[in-house]
């Protein structure tokens, strides 16, 4: 008897295994992708309805559709669209900009202190955001920041460079020595180190931070709403309870209003999503 027929056998339960096996994972996989969409999808659904389609036929869609939902939702949420982009802007510089300077310092530089300073920017990480609120709250009155963008943008500047430093100090650390060596070589200074090589290859972790930092921005709730009072100047977070009135809720204008709010989000995860992923893996889209 050959091998060849004496392998076969042993070879098939092997294979139907993995068959199964892998069946399980997508199985697991697109239950896990539903559970993710159903509320997208009853978002939806409802974003062209009327109160009394919604409250006929609450889960299945219903006819007609009532897309005029779409413009009353973007009259009514534009201006604090316009808001949150603008804190989203301002803050992805700040963090960025702080962020990577202090990750840079971190990962190329040897100075006293170097360890402990580092240990406790990851300390600040282990604060719950609900113990600084209070004091938060008395510093920005004490400024005279309450009801400005200010009070928006500072905090979430100073909480997002934590997690901003920890990031590029350790996408920078993966960067070869090599390069840098090489540049000192040529007579490149610090400056040029910074602009010319840790920069244009720190692309990837700049896009995971600005894409964290913009999702922090767009669903920042309490604290908007704690300390803005003046309508001019509420995110879009904020600006979503106008579709409750005293007379009741439009629902189906205010779903609109969740799904055109969504739509910075995927537009801006679909074209970072490999610069996301590259930043937190550690390497360059497309090495690996």
């Amino acid at each position: 008897m050959s091998a060849a027929t004496i392998e076969a056998p042993t070879r098939a339960p092997r294979v139907r295994k993995h068959r199964r096996s892998g069946a399980a994972i997508h199985i697991a996989l697109i239950a896990i992708v539903a559970v993710g969409l159903l509320p997208y999808l009853f978002v939806l659904t409802t974003s062209v309805k009327t109160n009394e389609q919604f409250a006929t036929s609450y889960w299945a869609p219903s006819f007609p559709l009532h897309f005029e939902n779409y413009t009353t939702a973007w009259n009514q949420i534009a201006p604090f669209m316009a808001v949150s982009i603008v804190v989203a802007v301002i803050s992805i510089v700040g963090i960025v900009a702080l962020s990577l300077l202090s990750g840079f310092v971190f990962a190329r530089f040897q100075f006293p202190g170097r360890r402990f300073f580092f240990t406790m920017v990851i300390a600040l990480l282990m604060v719950p955001g609900i113990a600084s609120l209070i004091p938060l709250f008395v510093m920005m009155r004490d400024l005279d920041l309450l009801n400005t963008l200010w009070v928006l943008i500072i905090p979430r500047v100073a909480g997002g460079a934590i997690l901003g430093t920890i990031l590029m100090k350790t996408f920078i650390e993966g960067i070869p020595q090599e390069l840098f060596d090489a540049a000192r070589v040529d007579g490149a200074g610090t400056g040029r180190l910074f602009r010319s090589i840790m920069l244009p290859l720190s692309l990837p972790v700049v896009g995971t931070v600005s894409l964290l930092t913009v999702i922090g921005v767009w669903n920042d709730f309490f604290w908007p709403l704690l300390t803005v009072t003046d309508n001019a100047l509420k995110p879009v977070s904020v600006g979503l309870l106008f579709f409750r009135g005293q007379a009741g809720t439009d629902y189906g204008a205010m779903f609109a209003g969740y799904m055109i709010a969504s739509l910075p989000l995927l537009l801006l995860f679909l074209f970072l999503s490999k610069y996301f992923l590259a930043g937190i893996q550690g390497g360059l889209p497309g090495s690996h």
